[in-house]
């Protein structure tokens, strides 16, 4: 059975120890336990972000961070819109379909607070991921992370539908 759920207390260990192998698995040099600590459970818990767990059988087996862009948060790229920050499945867990489910779900969750439009910036490896999922490239970079911009719009979205 598949779950997705919002992170919780419960959670937040599984969650820190899953963010520090998708940082691994990135190549980022940042300490993944201090970014947990200091940025995203306290953005969590001021509403900033969203994150929501996926687990298969009752085991975690991946993550979402997702926002809806808004003058005051931090990180307002594109204002309004849905912001899927990072999505990660565990490497054993992956070309299953969950990582499409539980990016339908934030999809979903962004289309609900009344967002229109989703975006994310990628890594060139996670590029084609996207555009399986409807996502299409635009002409729009972000040079802070230098990745390219996918978007997606809401409207008339069928978010966690057709996620085989």
């Amino acid at each position: 059975m598949i779950r997705v759920f919002p992170l919780n207390d419960r959670y937040a260990e599984v969650f820190g120890k899953m963010f520090a192998d998708y940082y691994d698995e990135l190549g980022c040099d940042e300490d993944a336990e201090h970014l947990v600590r200091e940025y995203v459970l306290p953005d969590l818990i001021a509403g900033l972000l969203r994150a929501d767990m996926i687990e298969e059988d009752g085991v975690p087996c991946g993550f979402c961070i997702y926002q809806q862009d808004t003058p005051g948060n931090e990180w307002n790229f594109k204002d309004g819109w849905g912001d899927i920050r990072e999505i990660y499945i565990v490497t054993a867990k992956r070309r299953r379909g969950l990582g499409r489910f539980l990016l339908g779900t934030a999809e979903m969750r962004l289309k609900e607070a009344g967002a229109e439009n989703v975006y994310a910036l990628p890594p060139a490896d996670a590029a084609d991921f996207f555009a399986a999922c409807g996502y299409e490239l635009t002409d729009e970079t972000c040079e802070e992370l230098d990745c390219n911009v996918f978007s997606k719009p809401l409207a008339g979205c069928r978010c966690g539908q057709n996620m085989q």
